[in-house]
Formats: C-alpha cells, sequence, structure tokens
C-alpha cells in the first residue's frame, strides 16, 4: 500500500514540476507580447502623427484627394 501512495505522490510532484514550468513559460511569453503590443502601439502613434503633419489642410488647399485628377489625365 505504501509503495502504490509512493508512486502516486511521485507522479503528482513530476505533474507539478511540468505545470509550474509551462506556467513560467507562458508568463514569459505573455510579458513579451506585452512589450511588443506596447512597441506597435507606440509605432502606430507615431505614423499616426506622421500621416497627420503630412494631411494638407483643407482650408488651406481648396481640393480634397478627390477632386484631383489622376496623373494619366
Amino acid at each position: 500500500m505504501d509503495d502504490q501512495i509512493d508512486a502516486r505522490l511521485a507522479e503528482m510532484e513530476v505533474k507539478l514540476a511540468f505545470q509550474d514550468e509551462l506556467l513560467d513559460a507562458l508568463n514569459a511569453t505573455v510579458a513579451r507580447q506585452q512589450k511588443d503590443m506596447e512597441l506597435l502601439q507606440q509605432q502606430i502613434r507615431l505614423l499616426y502623427q506622421q500621416f497627420r503633419q503630412a494631411q494638407p489642410d483643407d482650408a488651406t488647399s481648396g481640393l480634397s484627394l478627390r477632386d484631383e485628377l489622376p496623373p494619366h489625365y
């Protein structure tokens, strides 16, 4: 009976060790993804600012992009 209990206890300890390793790996992945998302959000903000700065003011240009003719006309 003690051998069965010892075997089950050892099996549970092994499973727990694997779960701890998996949890650490998942935590590291989530942390890396969070940093990646923050970097991407920062890049999107920068691109948006550059886009806004590159846009002509509608009041000063007089024409919108729809009003301009394509270069082949």
